[in-house]
Protein backbone atom coordinates (compact mmCIF):
# COMPACT_ATOMS: atom_id res chain seq x y z
CA UNK A 1 0.00 0.00 0.00
CA UNK A 2 -1.65 3.09 3.13
CA UNK A 3 -2.13 7.84 3.45
CA UNK A 4 -0.57 6.06 6.06
CA UNK A 5 2.69 4.83 4.54
CA UNK A 6 4.00 3.25 1.65
CA UNK A 7 2.51 0.35 0.10
CA UNK A 8 3.46 -1.48 3.49
CA UNK A 9 6.71 -1.85 5.09
CA UNK A 10 9.03 1.34 4.89
CA UNK A 11 10.10 2.42 8.66
CA UNK A 12 9.33 5.60 9.62
CA UNK A 13 12.03 7.31 11.83
CA UNK A 14 10.87 7.33 15.91
CA UNK A 15 8.50 4.53 15.88
CA UNK A 16 6.93 1.92 17.83
CA UNK A 17 8.59 -1.66 17.66
CA UNK A 18 6.91 -5.08 17.41
CA UNK A 19 7.34 -8.25 16.35
CA UNK A 20 6.52 -11.24 14.70
CA UNK A 21 2.72 -11.96 14.23
CA UNK A 22 2.86 -15.34 16.11
CA UNK A 23 3.21 -12.62 19.37
CA UNK A 24 5.80 -14.83 20.36
CA UNK A 25 9.30 -17.07 20.41
CA UNK A 26 9.72 -18.83 17.29
CA UNK A 27 7.45 -21.70 16.81
CA UNK A 28 8.66 -25.19 15.30
CA UNK A 29 7.59 -26.08 11.79
CA UNK A 30 5.58 -29.13 11.78
CA UNK A 31 7.05 -31.70 9.76
CA UNK A 32 4.78 -33.25 6.60
CA UNK A 33 3.40 -36.20 9.12
CA UNK A 34 1.60 -33.96 11.52
CA UNK A 35 -0.60 -32.88 8.69
CA UNK A 36 -3.95 -34.37 8.42
CA UNK A 37 -3.14 -37.22 5.42
CA UNK A 38 -6.29 -36.03 3.59
CA UNK A 39 -5.54 -32.39 2.62
CA UNK A 40 -3.38 -30.72 0.71
CA UNK A 41 0.03 -28.92 2.33
CA UNK A 42 1.69 -25.70 0.62
CA UNK A 43 4.35 -23.95 1.84
CA UNK A 44 3.37 -19.74 2.60
CA UNK A 45 7.12 -18.84 3.58
CA UNK A 46 10.35 -19.56 5.07
CA UNK A 47 10.61 -20.20 8.76
CA UNK A 48 10.21 -17.08 10.69
CA UNK A 49 13.60 -17.39 12.65
CA UNK A 50 14.97 -14.06 12.67
CA UNK A 51 11.90 -11.98 11.79
CA UNK A 52 13.48 -8.53 11.56
CA UNK A 53 11.47 -6.23 13.84
CA UNK A 54 9.86 -3.10 12.11
CA UNK A 55 9.23 0.25 13.82
CA UNK A 56 6.10 1.47 12.91
CA UNK A 57 4.23 5.36 13.01
CA UNK A 58 0.73 5.07 13.09
CA UNK A 59 -0.26 8.46 11.58
CA UNK A 60 2.68 7.65 8.49
CA UNK A 61 3.66 3.91 8.43
CA UNK A 62 3.66 2.67 4.88
CA UNK A 63 1.99 -0.10 4.36
CA UNK A 64 2.99 -3.75 4.73
CA UNK A 65 5.38 -4.18 1.93
CA UNK A 66 4.54 -1.33 0.26
CA UNK A 67 2.36 -3.32 -0.70
CA UNK A 68 0.56 -2.90 -1.97
CA UNK A 69 -0.78 -4.43 -7.70
CA UNK A 70 -0.96 -1.36 -9.48
CA UNK A 71 -3.13 0.81 -11.65
CA UNK A 72 -0.11 3.27 -11.47
CA UNK A 73 -0.55 6.46 -12.69
CA UNK A 74 2.97 8.52 -13.13
CA UNK A 75 4.17 12.11 -14.15
CA UNK A 76 6.69 13.48 -15.81
CA UNK A 77 8.16 11.29 -18.84
CA UNK A 78 10.43 13.99 -19.52
CA UNK A 79 8.96 16.34 -22.14
CA UNK A 80 7.46 19.08 -22.24
CA UNK A 81 6.32 21.82 -18.79
CA UNK A 82 6.12 20.30 -15.69
CA UNK A 83 2.07 21.52 -15.73
CA UNK A 84 1.45 19.61 -18.74
CA UNK A 85 2.65 16.47 -17.44
CA UNK A 86 0.75 16.84 -14.02
CA UNK A 87 -2.64 17.59 -16.94
CA UNK A 88 -1.58 14.45 -18.33
CA UNK A 89 -1.35 11.87 -15.24
CA UNK A 90 -4.68 13.38 -14.09
CA UNK A 91 -6.55 12.39 -17.18
CA UNK A 92 -5.07 8.74 -16.92
CA UNK A 93 -6.03 8.71 -13.53
CA UNK A 94 -9.51 9.49 -14.61
CA UNK A 95 -9.99 6.89 -17.08
CA UNK A 96 -8.15 4.13 -15.13
CA UNK A 97 -10.67 2.73 -12.79
CA UNK A 98 -9.81 1.34 -9.83
CA UNK A 99 -10.79 -2.26 -9.86
CA UNK A 100 -9.57 -5.88 -9.75
CA UNK A 101 -10.55 -8.35 -12.87
CA UNK A 102 -11.22 -11.74 -11.41
CA UNK A 103 -11.35 -14.25 -13.45
CA UNK A 104 -14.33 -15.46 -15.38
CA UNK A 105 -16.49 -18.19 -13.27
CA UNK A 106 -16.84 -18.83 -9.26
CA UNK A 107 -14.50 -20.96 -8.40
CA UNK A 108 -16.19 -23.41 -5.94
CA UNK A 109 -13.58 -24.19 -2.83
CA UNK A 110 -12.31 -27.84 -2.48
CA UNK A 111 -11.83 -28.04 1.65
CA UNK A 112 -10.72 -29.24 3.86
CA UNK A 113 -7.01 -27.86 3.25
CA UNK A 114 -4.22 -27.66 5.09
CA UNK A 115 -1.15 -25.12 4.43
CA UNK A 116 1.98 -24.39 6.09
CA UNK A 117 2.09 -20.75 7.73
CA UNK A 118 4.82 -17.96 7.06
CA UNK A 119 5.43 -18.27 10.93
CA UNK A 120 5.68 -21.87 10.90
CA UNK A 121 2.39 -22.85 12.22
CA UNK A 122 0.43 -25.67 10.49
CA UNK A 123 -3.26 -24.19 9.46
CA UNK A 124 -6.17 -26.27 8.28
CA UNK A 125 -9.21 -24.48 6.97
CA UNK A 126 -12.25 -26.28 6.50
CA UNK A 127 -14.19 -23.30 5.27
CA UNK A 128 -13.79 -20.24 2.95
CA UNK A 129 -17.03 -18.84 3.54
CA UNK A 130 -16.17 -15.55 5.36
CA UNK A 131 -13.20 -14.51 4.51
CA UNK A 132 -10.69 -11.69 6.17
CA UNK A 133 -7.57 -10.51 4.36
CA UNK A 134 -5.64 -8.04 6.30
CA UNK A 135 -3.93 -6.11 3.52
CA UNK A 136 -4.77 -4.72 0.20
CA UNK A 137 -2.53 -6.90 -1.54
CA UNK A 138 -4.31 -10.02 -0.11
CA UNK A 139 -8.00 -8.67 -0.66
CA UNK A 140 -6.49 -7.99 -4.06
CA UNK A 141 -5.84 -11.89 -4.79
CA UNK A 142 -8.89 -13.29 -3.29
CA UNK A 143 -11.01 -10.78 -5.67
CA UNK A 144 -8.95 -11.76 -8.71
CA UNK A 145 -9.37 -14.96 -7.85
CA UNK A 146 -13.41 -15.07 -8.04
CA UNK A 147 -13.90 -15.45 -4.08
CA UNK A 148 -14.80 -11.51 -3.35
CA UNK A 149 -18.08 -12.44 -2.11
CA UNK A 150 -16.80 -14.43 0.03
CA UNK A 151 -14.81 -10.99 1.85
CA UNK A 152 -16.53 -9.93 4.55
CA UNK A 153 -13.82 -7.25 5.98
CA UNK A 154 -10.99 -5.43 4.25
CA UNK A 155 -7.91 -3.40 6.28
CA UNK A 156 -7.43 0.41 4.91
CA UNK A 157 -4.89 -0.35 1.99
CA UNK A 158 -7.94 -2.22 -0.12
CA UNK A 159 -8.69 0.81 -1.31
CA UNK A 160 -9.89 -0.93 -5.15
CA UNK A 161 -13.73 -0.23 -5.91
CA UNK A 162 -14.94 -3.93 -5.18
CA UNK A 163 -13.85 -4.01 -1.94
CA UNK A 164 -14.29 -0.35 -0.69
CA UNK A 165 -18.05 -0.56 0.60
CA UNK A 166 -16.42 -3.59 3.61
CA UNK A 167 -16.09 -2.88 6.74
CA UNK A 168 -12.68 -1.43 8.15
CA UNK A 169 -10.81 -4.08 10.56
CA UNK A 170 -7.87 -1.94 11.15
CA UNK A 171 -7.48 1.41 12.96
CA UNK A 172 -4.68 3.48 10.87
CA UNK A 173 -2.94 0.18 10.16
CA UNK A 174 -3.40 -2.04 13.26
CA UNK A 175 -5.30 -4.71 12.76
CA UNK A 176 -8.41 -4.59 15.69
CA UNK A 177 -8.87 -8.27 16.90
CA UNK A 178 -12.64 -6.91 17.75
CA UNK A 179 -13.35 -5.81 14.62
CA UNK A 180 -12.51 -8.99 13.05
CA UNK A 181 -14.04 -11.62 15.30
CA UNK A 182 -17.08 -9.17 15.20
CA UNK A 183 -16.87 -10.34 11.36
CA UNK A 184 -17.33 -14.25 12.32
CA UNK A 185 -14.66 -14.94 9.97
CA UNK A 186 -14.22 -18.79 8.96
CA UNK A 187 -10.34 -17.85 7.85
CA UNK A 188 -8.11 -14.74 8.39
CA UNK A 189 -5.17 -14.17 5.78
CA UNK A 190 -2.24 -12.02 7.30
CA UNK A 191 1.52 -11.00 6.24
CA UNK A 192 4.24 -10.99 8.57
CA UNK A 193 4.66 -7.36 8.99
CA UNK A 194 0.44 -7.09 10.34
CA UNK A 195 0.23 -6.10 14.08
CA UNK A 196 -0.13 -5.84 16.93
CA UNK A 197 1.10 -9.19 17.97
CA UNK A 198 -1.04 -9.36 20.12
CA UNK A 199 -4.54 -8.60 18.05
CA UNK A 200 -3.24 -11.50 16.09
CA UNK A 201 -2.80 -13.83 18.48
CA UNK A 202 -5.99 -12.94 19.84
CA UNK A 203 -7.70 -13.77 16.59
CA UNK A 204 -5.75 -17.04 16.58
CA UNK A 205 -6.69 -17.85 20.08
CA UNK A 206 -10.65 -17.39 19.17
CA UNK A 207 -10.04 -20.52 17.08
CA UNK A 208 -10.16 -18.91 14.03
CA UNK A 209 -7.85 -20.25 11.12
CA UNK A 210 -5.13 -18.19 10.36
CA UNK A 211 -2.52 -17.95 7.50
CA UNK A 212 0.38 -15.24 7.47
CA UNK A 213 2.32 -14.93 4.48
CA UNK A 214 5.69 -13.06 3.88
CA UNK A 215 5.26 -10.15 1.95
CA UNK A 216 5.91 -9.61 -1.62
CA UNK A 217 8.76 -7.57 -2.71
CA UNK A 218 9.92 -9.42 -6.38
CA UNK A 219 8.12 -9.85 -9.24
CA UNK A 220 9.20 -13.20 -9.35
CA UNK A 221 7.04 -14.30 -6.30
CA UNK A 222 3.77 -12.87 -7.82
CA UNK A 223 2.74 -16.69 -9.50
CA UNK A 224 3.77 -18.20 -5.88
CA UNK A 225 1.95 -15.81 -3.66
CA UNK A 226 -1.40 -16.17 -5.97
CA UNK A 227 -1.34 -20.19 -5.56
CA UNK A 228 -0.31 -19.96 -2.03
CA UNK A 229 -3.37 -17.70 -1.34
CA UNK A 230 -5.54 -20.17 -3.78
CA UNK A 231 -4.86 -23.41 -1.89
CA UNK A 232 -5.61 -21.83 1.52
CA UNK A 233 -8.99 -21.48 -0.22
CA UNK A 234 -9.42 -24.61 -1.67
CA UNK A 235 -9.38 -23.31 -5.35
CA UNK A 236 -5.84 -24.52 -6.43
CA UNK A 237 -7.11 -24.58 -10.40
CA UNK A 238 -7.87 -21.15 -10.20
CA UNK A 239 -4.85 -20.19 -8.44
CA UNK A 240 -3.17 -21.86 -11.23
CA UNK A 241 -5.03 -19.91 -13.92
CA UNK A 242 -4.73 -16.99 -12.45
CA UNK A 243 -0.99 -17.46 -11.88
CA UNK A 244 -0.68 -18.27 -15.51
CA UNK A 245 -2.32 -14.92 -16.77
CA UNK A 246 -0.61 -12.64 -14.87
CA UNK A 247 2.98 -14.18 -15.53
CA UNK A 248 1.67 -13.81 -19.34
CA UNK A 249 0.48 -10.62 -19.03
CA UNK A 250 3.55 -9.03 -17.50
CA UNK A 251 6.01 -11.34 -20.01
CA UNK A 252 3.84 -9.10 -22.75
CA UNK A 253 4.56 -6.06 -20.83
CA UNK A 254 8.47 -7.00 -20.35
CA UNK A 255 8.26 -7.78 -24.66
CA UNK A 256 7.46 -4.54 -25.17
CA UNK A 257 10.06 -1.83 -23.37
CA UNK A 258 11.26 -0.03 -26.18
CA UNK A 259 14.83 -0.24 -26.77
CA UNK A 260 16.77 2.75 -25.38
CA UNK A 261 20.60 3.25 -24.67
CA UNK A 262 20.96 4.29 -21.49
CA UNK A 263 18.60 2.72 -18.18
CA UNK A 264 17.50 5.52 -16.62
CA UNK A 265 18.64 5.66 -12.68
CA UNK A 266 15.35 6.44 -10.33
CA UNK A 267 14.54 6.75 -6.78
CA UNK A 268 12.04 5.60 -4.88
CA UNK A 269 10.55 8.41 -2.34
CA UNK A 270 8.31 7.98 0.61
CA UNK A 271 6.71 11.40 1.36
CA UNK A 272 4.20 12.17 3.71
CA UNK A 273 4.77 16.38 3.82
CA UNK A 274 1.73 16.39 6.80
CA UNK A 275 3.91 14.47 9.11
CA UNK A 276 7.51 15.57 7.63
CA UNK A 277 8.41 11.78 6.34
CA UNK A 278 10.25 12.04 4.07
CA UNK A 279 12.37 8.87 2.76
CA UNK A 280 14.39 7.29 -0.07
CA UNK A 281 13.90 3.57 -0.70
CA UNK A 282 16.84 1.57 -0.41
CA UNK A 283 17.45 -2.05 -1.69
CA UNK A 284 14.81 -3.30 0.63
CA UNK A 285 11.94 -1.13 -0.45
CA UNK A 286 10.23 -3.26 -2.80
CA UNK A 287 10.56 -1.39 -5.34
CA UNK A 288 14.09 -2.40 -7.31
CA UNK A 289 12.38 -5.70 -8.86
CA UNK A 290 9.45 -3.48 -10.58
CA UNK A 291 11.93 -1.13 -11.81
CA UNK A 292 14.65 -3.04 -12.95
CA UNK A 293 11.55 -5.46 -14.88
CA UNK A 294 11.53 -1.55 -16.42
CA UNK A 295 14.33 -1.58 -17.83
CA UNK A 296 15.99 0.99 -15.17
CA UNK A 297 18.05 1.30 -12.16
CA UNK A 298 16.97 1.86 -8.64
CA UNK A 299 18.88 4.54 -7.96
CA UNK A 300 19.13 3.92 -4.32
CA UNK A 301 19.90 0.85 -3.97
CA UNK A 302 23.02 1.01 -6.33
CA UNK A 303 24.06 3.71 -4.56
CA UNK A 304 24.36 1.33 -1.52
CA UNK A 305 21.25 1.91 0.66
CA UNK A 306 20.71 -2.04 1.81
CA UNK A 307 17.73 -1.34 4.14
CA UNK A 308 14.30 -0.35 2.89
CA UNK A 309 13.87 3.09 3.70
CA UNK A 310 16.55 5.57 5.17
CA UNK A 311 15.96 9.43 6.07
CA UNK A 312 16.01 11.61 2.71
CA UNK A 313 19.09 13.55 2.77
CA UNK A 314 20.62 16.34 0.09
CA UNK A 315 23.70 13.64 -0.10
CA UNK A 316 21.75 10.74 -0.27
CA UNK A 317 19.95 11.88 -2.96
CA UNK A 318 23.65 13.63 -4.27
CA UNK A 319 25.03 9.66 -4.24
CA UNK A 320 21.69 8.31 -6.07
CA UNK A 321 21.71 10.83 -8.47
CA UNK A 322 18.64 10.04 -9.96
CA UNK A 323 17.24 10.75 -13.75
CA UNK A 324 13.68 10.19 -12.21
CA UNK A 325 11.81 10.39 -8.97
CA UNK A 326 9.32 7.85 -8.35
CA UNK A 327 6.40 8.79 -5.57
CA UNK A 328 2.98 7.96 -4.58
CA UNK A 329 0.65 10.51 -5.53
CA UNK A 330 -1.34 11.36 -2.57
CA UNK A 331 2.82 11.43 -1.11
CA UNK A 332 3.73 14.15 -3.56
CA UNK A 333 0.31 15.91 -3.08
CA UNK A 334 1.02 16.05 0.56
CA UNK A 335 4.41 17.93 -0.41
CA UNK A 336 2.48 20.59 -2.91
CA UNK A 337 2.95 18.58 -5.85
CA UNK A 338 6.18 18.30 -8.03
CA UNK A 339 6.66 22.22 -6.95
CA UNK A 340 6.92 21.56 -3.75
CA UNK A 341 8.46 18.30 -4.35
CA UNK A 342 11.65 20.53 -5.62
CA UNK A 343 11.84 22.35 -2.47
CA UNK A 344 12.72 19.78 -0.40
CA UNK A 345 16.63 20.00 0.23
CA UNK A 346 18.27 18.32 -2.82
CA UNK A 347 15.80 17.55 -4.86
CA UNK A 348 15.96 20.29 -7.40
CA UNK A 349 19.78 19.58 -7.60
CA UNK A 350 19.39 16.15 -9.00
CA UNK A 351 19.20 15.38 -13.16
CA UNK A 352 15.29 14.70 -12.58
CA UNK A 353 14.87 17.53 -10.01
CA UNK A 354 16.49 19.69 -12.70
CA UNK A 355 14.30 17.86 -15.47
CA UNK A 356 11.36 17.82 -13.44
CA UNK A 357 10.87 14.33 -14.10
CA UNK A 358 8.92 13.05 -11.72
CA UNK A 359 6.60 9.33 -11.96
CA UNK A 360 3.47 9.58 -9.64
CA UNK A 361 1.56 6.40 -8.55
CA UNK A 362 -1.36 5.17 -6.71
CA UNK A 363 -1.26 4.81 -4.01
CA UNK A 364 -3.28 1.40 -3.04
CA UNK A 365 -1.24 -0.61 -5.93
CA UNK A 366 2.32 0.74 -5.84
CA UNK A 367 4.26 -2.34 -4.58
CA UNK A 368 1.06 -4.71 -3.76
CA UNK A 369 3.16 -6.99 -6.66
CA UNK A 370 -0.13 -9.19 -7.43
CA UNK A 371 -2.99 -9.64 -10.22
CA UNK A 372 -2.32 -5.85 -11.44
CA UNK A 373 1.39 -5.65 -11.28
CA UNK A 374 1.45 -6.12 -15.41
CA UNK A 375 -0.70 -2.48 -15.11
CA UNK A 376 1.66 -0.82 -12.90
CA UNK A 377 4.76 -1.91 -15.15
CA UNK A 378 3.00 -0.45 -18.07
CA UNK A 379 2.66 2.84 -16.43
CA UNK A 380 5.98 3.02 -15.40
CA UNK A 381 7.09 2.02 -18.69
CA UNK A 382 5.12 4.51 -20.74
CA UNK A 383 6.11 7.28 -18.51
CA UNK A 384 9.44 6.86 -18.57
CA UNK A 385 9.85 6.18 -22.00
CA UNK A 386 7.06 8.04 -23.45
CA UNK A 387 5.09 7.42 -26.42
CA UNK A 388 8.22 7.85 -28.98
CA UNK A 389 9.58 4.99 -27.44
CA UNK A 390 12.91 6.11 -26.40
CA UNK A 391 14.32 6.79 -22.84
CA UNK A 392 16.32 9.97 -21.93
CA UNK A 393 20.16 8.55 -21.86
CA UNK A 394 21.55 8.50 -18.58
CA UNK A 395 23.85 11.16 -17.39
Amino acid sequence: MRTGGPGTGANAPTARPYGPVDGGDRVTRPTEATAPTAARTVVAGPDPAGVRRRPRRRAARPPAALMTALAVLLTAAGCGDGAGRDQDTERRAARTPDRVEPLTGTPAPKLPATVRSADGRTVTVTSADRVVPLTGALSEVVFTLGLGGRVVGRDTTATFEQARALPLVTRAHDVSAESVLSLRPTLVLAESVNGPREAIAQIRDAGVPLVVLDPVKNLSDVGPRIETVAAALGVEGAGDRLADRTRQRLAKVRAAIPRHAGRPRVAFLYLRGSASVYLLGGADSGATSLLEAAGAVDAGADSGLEKDFTPLTSEALAAAAPDAILVMAKGLDSVGGVDGLLKVPGVAQTPAGMDRRVVTVDDGVLLNYGPRTDQVLATVVEQLYGTSGTARDAA
